[in-house]
């Protein structure tokens, strides 16, 4: 990107309202800005023109509607009008009459100028509208720019694409900006372009270009276009706009579009020198290339030696298209002279390389053009995926080094085979998109077992992702408005009989209604399940044009002739009331979204096509209106006792929530709420379990995210000093000059925010910035990516960081910033790695207790691999920050100011600051979290991460019981035994926790005999187990953990003194009684009647144990037994050879968890288990 100097801050509002000077920009902010410097232009001609903007979400244009909307007063000042269509045909029609207002003689003002603006999969479904528009034409003072959004690696869409084709098809110039910058400048040319041509014209944007960033110089006459010569045959050519597309008008159309229209085309190419030549005038291999593409060439040939201070001498030649449809002859005649040899460098298929063989053949003289394939066939660019600056280089080193090319290029070649090949790691658990904590998908997904199940567009598409006993099993997605229409063809040859097929309102809205006419038109049998979250999600969080209530949707669902519709809902009152007394149709009904299965079930028996309708808000769209008081905040909250809970997830399962999250603790697995990101659904409540408390926090308390609710341990950075006078000066030792950086995270929590600081505080600081934010679905929990690019000269190459070119590495989560693919790019001998180690779980986590997040050291060894171990600095986040800010979600400028303070940030902290400042949003809290990031490091604190371990007594009973077990002090088995004894006595008796402890040092002392040395591996783990054996928990010792003196400490830790909590049960013999969901037991008066029940565990396992005859309780006393007997038995034929085997024996009941039906589920994978080992184990 070529970028101006910085020499000022400006406001963030400058980015619309400056004239002159810098601002930095993304592709989308110069998409909006483009339409004000429009009029401006016109207003400055003496012109009095409008615009109207019509088009429809998509990626990567997919916040575009939401920048127009933020800017209504300033658009409506400039007598800019958006109208979002509902989908992009009829708003490709609606952008025609732009164009027949503007040659009409009652128009108002001078002309309009008319955006659309579309994904290409919309530009796809628009085809025609758009093909009847560009026919019709534009008008002199009107004119029509076509804004096509192309994802070309699909990261937020489902199937790759590029449009250049498609536009050419339709008749359409075609120009690719590269950067911000030209975006607006081409955005510009174009409108002019359509002007004086009387056609539509195309402005193909890549993901790389809306989502980056840079440096942009404003000039009123940065654009002045010359108007081209528009004589043909003696006379100058004007088109007229008409709509009335039939003959002879039609062939006169026509004719224009495919001979004068697009000749004019050319020619405003040629007057304004779109496109141009750069490099080696005496060059016999020439590069061709547009857009991000150029970029990514440029990026290659500076990585090969190739500068812009020795282009002209490098034996290279580039044009730089600006308009790849159609071709300019003369500036491609002017570029081949004197090449025998011709590169074409594009993405996907042939394009440029085909229109420039069509204009070179059969010249004299003509340089050899190629592109896809070399001159022996094989492959030379790929026609798939993206083309990087590493594989480029690669591809055109060698053609450089054979033309002649500077010495740089072999030496690089060189290098590059004696380089360190970067090994393949073993994969890692993944961070995927997950649905966001609270979401309605959450619930809705859900289908009976069996199910088959449709997808389509929107975040429901993620149940791909998902386990299919969860979501069913899948046949697909399919294109947006054609849901459910694969099943009319695959129903008549398959022995399944129905389908559930998931449809969004956004999708029904926009053109989905008509799939569901469809189905009742073909006679199919299927059942539409319509997610009504008033919301379309996953582009931004747009409410749906055009929206329809419930009611009115119901309405029209049953005149259509659909057979059955069923509402399910969180709310079944409010849902009525919304239908008015007595309106609710008479094959309508509503039901709790608690019976949603049930619903399915009774659907699916309906021969035709039925409807569920579920109606549950988008959680991350009620987040934002609470923050904003626009809907009021529940004042409960939900906490998971740790002790009682089991880690069985079942809460996981249920909820499906990202903020159900599991925790490693001294007594194993468990799971914890995270209170920071909880969106307040309560769903995770229904999980069969008692460990669940409802808690009131105190008034004005703010739960805190902290893990434990303890205080942070005295290393952390709670109570340091944050004045920032008092911090020393940060020791810089990077350079400002082209300084890069990576930085990794999870989607939400900020990453982007903290690249937009950057940018900020660079343009501030004198220094250009570009950027790069690679999203793809990663708002909803999955990777994200953020490049960044400082420099205090001009920058010009790639957005996008290549392999081994990175010198901040800031991964603000370990587990992205472990990924391989992220790993790339650092060096051993450039690369600073700057980590937050805080585990965050995945989505896999938080339903299967079986996924486990990786070890942290190993997360880290992957990084310190390719880093510069001696100054990396790895912290856990969390715990340095979770106490006194009470929220994760300042983490990242936490760690923003680890890297400023380590001085591998060539900016200063008074830069950042003032952009934090700047930003605007939660200021006070944001400076506190980066000044405590700098001060953890001028203070050399270690990570602060404390000891889960519960705090031992000294108490003489203790020791001496757990003296029985002969292990040094202070190793892992006694530490684990004398914790373990103390809560055996408390869970029973002294007597109790002697015969745990005799079994142990049984098991201890056959492993010393047996293995000739007192590791006590298999020890510690029988202790740990057997503890867990022995410990069930029984409703005593639920009631006494439930009162535990600690637990009421986190709850006023957690949610402030005075909090209220009550416990949330689900006593077996009220469900028995038929009872489905749990009660609340108020904390004051329900803790008396916990500390008698505690008071009764003597009769634990006794004839008067009433609670003892449950066939769970009697499984689990026979679990002690059972697991007792394997050990003793194991452990007599214990040998160097099966230790491994024994081992994992010891460990089987770490799997045995849960309450009622889920632990005796668990019990029978664990016998069955147990009886393959001891079988293995008796036959050695």
């Amino acid at each position: 990107m070529t970028t101006e100097q910085a020499t000022a801050p400006s406001p963030l509002q400058d980015r619309y309202d400056a004239r002159t000077g810098e601002v930095h920009l993304s592709g989308l902010h110069a998409l909006v800005r483009l339409p004000l410097d429009q009029v401006r232009l016109d207003r400055a001609r003496g012109l009095d023109t409008g615009v109207f903007v019509s088009g429809y979400e998509g990626s990567p244009l997919a916040g575009l509607d939401l920048q127009l909307h933020r800017q209504s007063p300033l658009l409506a000042e400039h007598g800019v009008v958006f109208k979002p269509g509902v989908n992009e045909e009829l708003a490709a029609s609606a952008v025609q009459g732009s164009q027949i207002a503007s040659a009409s003689p009652e128009r108002i003002g001078d002309g309009v100028v008319g955006i659309w603006y579309g994904k290409a999969p919309g530009l796809d479904r628009a085809t025609d509208a758009i093909r009847h528009g560009n026919l019709s034409g534009t008008d002199r003072r009107g004119g029509v720019l076509a804004l096509v959004g192309d994802d070309s690696t699909a990261k937020s869409s489902t199937v790759p694409s590029s449009s250049e084709a498609a536009i050419a098809e339709l008749g359409m110039p075609c120009l690719v900006p590269a950067d911000p910058g030209e975006v607006l400048d081409y955005g510009l040319h174009g409108i002019a372009l359509s002007r004086t041509s009387g056609l539509w014209v195309a402005l193909k944007l890549a993901t790389n270009v809306v989502d980056g960033s840079g440096t942009v110089h404003l000039d009123p006459t940065r654009v002045e276009p010359t108007e081209p010569d528009r004589t043909f045959d003696g006379t100058e050519f004007e088109h007229e706009v008409t709509g009335h597309l039939l003959q002879p008008v039609l062939g006169r159309l026509e004719r224009s579009q495919s001979r004068e229209r697009l000749e004019v085309a050319r020619r405003y190419a040629a007057a304004n020198r779109l496109n141009t030549i750069i490099g080696d005038p005496t060059a016999t291999l020439g590069l061709a290339c547009a857009g991000a593409v150029y970029l990514e060439v440029r990026q290659a040939l500076a990585e090969m030696g190739i500068t812009e201070q020795t282009l002209r001498e490098s034996g290279v030649r580039i044009l730089k298209l600006a308009m790849v449809h159609p071709l300019e002859p003369g500036i491609v005649a002017e570029f081949a002279e004197g090449l025998s040899e011709v590169l074409v460098v594009e993405e996907k298929k042939a394009f440029i390389e085909l229109a420039l063989k069509d204009l070179l053949y059969g010249q004299a003289g003509a340089p050899r053009v190629l592109g896809k394939r070399d001159q022996e066939g094989s492959e030379l660019f790929r026609a798939d995926g993206d083309l990087p600056a590493d594989y480029i280089a690669a591809r055109l080193g060698p053609r450089i080094r054979d033309h002649g090319g500077p010495a740089s290029v072999a030496a690089w070649l060189e290098a590059q085979s004696r380089a360190r090949r970067v090994p393949t790691l073993l994969p890692i658990l993944p961070r995927t998109p997950y649905f966001c904590s609270g979401c309605p998908h959450n619930s809705s997904t859900r289908v009976p077992d069996g199910a088959l199940v449709g997808g389509g567009i929107g975040c429901h598409a993620m149940i791909a992702m998902l386990p299919e006993e969860r979501s069913g099993e899948t046949i697909g997605l399919a294109a947006m408005g054609v849901e459910g229409s694969a099943w009319i063809g695959m129903s008549p040859f398959v022995t399944r009989d129905h389908l559930f097929q998931n449809i969004g309102d956004g999708t029904f809205h926009h053109s989905g209604s008509l799939a569901v006419r469809n189905a009742v038109a073909s006679g199919a049998h299927m059942t539409f399940k319509l997610l009504y979250n008033d919301t379309v999600a996953m582009t931004g969080g747009q409410a749906p044009v055009g929206k329809m209530t419930v009611p009115q949707i119901v309405t029209e669902l049953l005149a259509e002739g659909v057979r059955r519709i069923v509402i399910t809902t969180d709310d079944p009152q409010a849902s009525r009331r919304a239908f008015g007394r007595g309106r609710l149709p008479r094959n309508a009904s509503i039901r709790h979204r608690d019976d949603i299965i049930d619903v399915q079930d009774e659907l699916a028996k309906i021969d035709g096509v039925t409807v569920l309708i579920h109606e549950q808000e988008c959680a991350t769209e009620l987040r934002r209106k609470r923050k904003r008081g626009l809907v009021e905040t529940p004042d409960r909250r939900i906490l998971i006792n740790e002790r009682i809970c089991e880690g069985c997830g079942d809460c996981g399962d249920k909820s499906n929530c990202l903020s159900v999250q599991p925790v490693d603790t001294e007594f194993g697995r468990k799971t914890q709420i995270h209170q920071g990101s909880c969106n307040l659904d309560f769903s995770c409540i229904k999980g069969d379990c008692p460990s669940f408390v409802e808690v009131v926090p105190a008034t004005g308390q703010k739960p805190r995210s902290d893990r434990t609710g303890r205080p942070a341990p005295a290393s952390s950075a709670v109570g340091r000093a944050v004045d920032p006078d008092s911090l020393p000066t940060p020791q810089v030792h990077v350079s400002d000059l082209d300084f890069t950086m990576r930085i990794t995270g999870v989607g939400g929590t900020g990453v982007v925010t903290v690249a937009q600081v950057l940018a900020a505080a660079a343009a501030r600081a004198g220094l250009n910035c570009v950027g790069l934010d690679q999203l793809g679905l990663a708002q909803k929990g999955g990777a994200v990516v953020s490049d960044v690019r400082l420099s205090s000269a001009e920058i010009i190459g790639s957005n996008k960081i290549g392999p081994g070119a990175c010198d901040l590495y800031l991964g603000c989560d370990v587990l992205v910033a472990a990924a391989q693919a992220n790993l790339a790019v650092i060096d051993p001998e450039r690369t600073y790695a700057v980590v937050s180690t805080s585990a965050s779980p995945t989505g896999g986590m938080i339903t299967d207790p079986t996924v486990t997040f990786p070890e942290t050291q190993v997360l880290v060894d992957r990084i310190e691999w390719g880093g510069r171990r001696p100054e990396n600095v790895f912290v856990d986040v969390r715990d340095e920050i979770g106490t006194i800010l009470a929220d994760d979600a300042y983490a990242n400028v936490f760690l923003l100011g680890v890297a400023v303070q380590a001085g591998v940030l060539p900016i200063s902290p008074a830069d950042i600051e003032w952009a934090l400042d700047l930003n605007g949003v939660q200021v006070e809290r944001n400076l506190l979290a980066f000044r405590l990031g700098r001060s953890y490091v001028a203070q050399g604190a270690s990570s602060g991460a404390g000891s889960d371990d519960a705090p031992s007594k000294t108490a003489r009973l203790v020791q001496e019981i757990a003296g029985v077990v002969h292990s040094a002090e202070g190793s892992a088995l006694a530490s684990a035994v004398a914790i373990r004894v103390e809560e055996l006595i408390a869970y029973q008796s002294a007597r109790y926790a002697r015969r745990y402890v005799a079994e142990v040092e049984l098991v201890r002392a056959a492993e010393e005999s047996a293995l000739g040395s007192p590791s006590g591996e298999i020890a510690e783990e029988y202790a740990r187990q057997l503890f867990k054996v022995m410990a069930y928990k029984d409703e005593y010792e639920v009631a006494r953990l439930g009162i535990d003196a600690a637990f009421t400490a986190q709850v006023e830790e957690q949610f402030g003194a005075g909090a209220r909590h009550s416990y949330l049960l689900h006593p077996p013999i009220l469900k028995a009684l038929g009872l489905k969901r749990k009660i609340r037991l108020r904390g004051w008066w329900a803790r008396p009647a916990l500390r008698i029940l505690y008071r009764l565990r003597g009769l634990r396992g006794t004839r008067l144990d009433v609670f003892g005859y449950a066939k769970v309780r009697r499984e689990e006393r026979a679990l002690i037994v059972d697991y007792v007997r394997a050990m003793r038995e194991a452990t007599a034929r214990l040998t160097a050879h099966n230790a491994d085997q024994v081992r994992v024996l010891a460990g089987l009941p770490e799997w045995v968890r849960g309450y009622e039906e889920i632990k005796l589920h668990s019990l029978e994978t664990y016998y069955a288990r147990r009886a393959e080992l001891s079988q293995l184990l008796a036959g050695q």
